[in-house]
């Protein structure tokens, strides 16, 4: 049986690593990956890493050159963080590898490219809900609608096609990348256990309340290669969550118990200012409970923390259309939590 060679772009974040974990368990997928960074042995036995410079096309032919029977480029790095203005190198992320593989693979079949919620605006106050991935755009710029225009206009007159996924919150295991909710909320919870306080609360308290969603990256991951592999799929725009809603007042208890803390008042902080200086707190807890040596300004995004802890307003998205289409898993969002918070702490990631 001819094998299909997934080339995954962004090959150690939340989503790349997750779907190298699952094509890995596939028989009929070889794997290469990109990162910046160095991947750790259980990685590293799973595809074969490249270290390239995607912003820069002539060191991105050279290190794609034998890269000559790749069948689906998935697109799962991020430039920058969450500032969606951030276009043209976000653009390229996507642009260089893209070109440089339809321009050397004749087997090239499919590409999907990775979004998230920000493609209805959520990042700029309330949108219309449930989002459906017919909604209008919002006023530019976004990097999304960058990647997106390129993908559409490149290829044109070509073979093979494109999907695009918006997922929300993408939520499982990886270290080293700050933008995860589990490791925010871990990170948080256990410095502020070692404080001797209860789990407060940190954002607005119309964020507290508020409708949320997130994506469990190993349903993303299935998601993906059925993206990659439907008949259904080709040249569509899907999101992808986990087909629920939840509130943070509604599961905080249970995330407080989980710790072995009592459940505070919410207070608002800003964590981007806060929380950077508890790195010496934070391996007060690693040394205590043997964890992974893990640098702490490695361990949890800040930023990203308070933007999705101060989204008062509800975020909503509908999986009617990749339900519709054959893509129909979904995933409870509170079992969800509670087990990868045991994950990262059986992983000795968090306590």
């Amino acid at each position: 049986m001819a094998k299909n060679k997934a080339l995954v772009i962004g090959g150690l974040g939340v989503i790349g690593r997750n779907l190298i974990n699952h094509l890995s368990t596939l028989e009929d997928w070889d794997i290469t990956a990109v990162s910046r960074r160095e991947p750790d042995q259980e990685m590293a036995k799973k595809a074969k890493y490249i270290s390239c410079d995607l912003l820069d096309m002539k060191q991105t032919e050279n290190k794609f050159s034998s890269l000559s029977d790749i069948t689906h480029v998935f697109c799962c790095a991020l430039h920058g963080g969450i500032d969606a203005t951030n276009t043209e190198p976000n653009k390229l992320l996507v642009a260089n590898p893209v070109e440089a593989i339809s321009n050397i693979s004749k087997d090239l079949q499919l590409v999907v490219l990775q979004e998230g919620s920000k493609a209805y605006g959520r990042q700029l106050g309330p949108f219309k809900t449930p989002a459906f991935e017919s909604d209008s755009r919002h006023m530019p710029p976004n990097f999304y609608y960058d990647q997106e225009d390129f993908l559409i206009e490149f290829q044109k007159g070509k073979n093979w096609t494109w999907s695009v996924l918006r997922p929300e919150a993408v939520c499982g295991f990886a270290v080293g990348n700050p933008m995860n909710l589990i490791m925010c909320f871990g990170v948080y919870a256990a410095i502020s256990k070692e404080l001797g306080m209860p789990l407060k609360y940190p954002g607005e308290i119309g964020g507290f309340e508020a409708i949320n969603q997130v994506t469990d990256s190993g349903l993303l991951a299935r998601m993906t290669v059925w993206a990659a592999t439907s008949q259904n799929a080709g040249n569509e725009i899907f999101n992808i969550t986990n087909g629920d809603g939840f509130r943070y007042i509604n599961v905080w208890s249970d995330w407080a118990a989980h710790f072995g803390m009592e459940v505070g008042q919410p207070q608002r902080i800003i964590s981007s200012d806060v929380m950077p200086d508890k790195g010496r707190i934070w391996e007060q807890i690693v040394e205590k409970n043997n964890l992974l040596r893990l640098p702490y300004d490695k361990t949890a995004g800040w930023p990203y923390f308070d933007f999705n802890m101060d989204t008062s307003w509800d975020v909503l998205m509908s999986d009617a259309k990749r339900i519709d289409r054959g893509f129909t898993e979904i995933v409870d969002t509170e079992e969800m939590f509670l087990s990868l918070f045991s994950e990262f702490r059986v992983r000795k990631v968090l306590p």
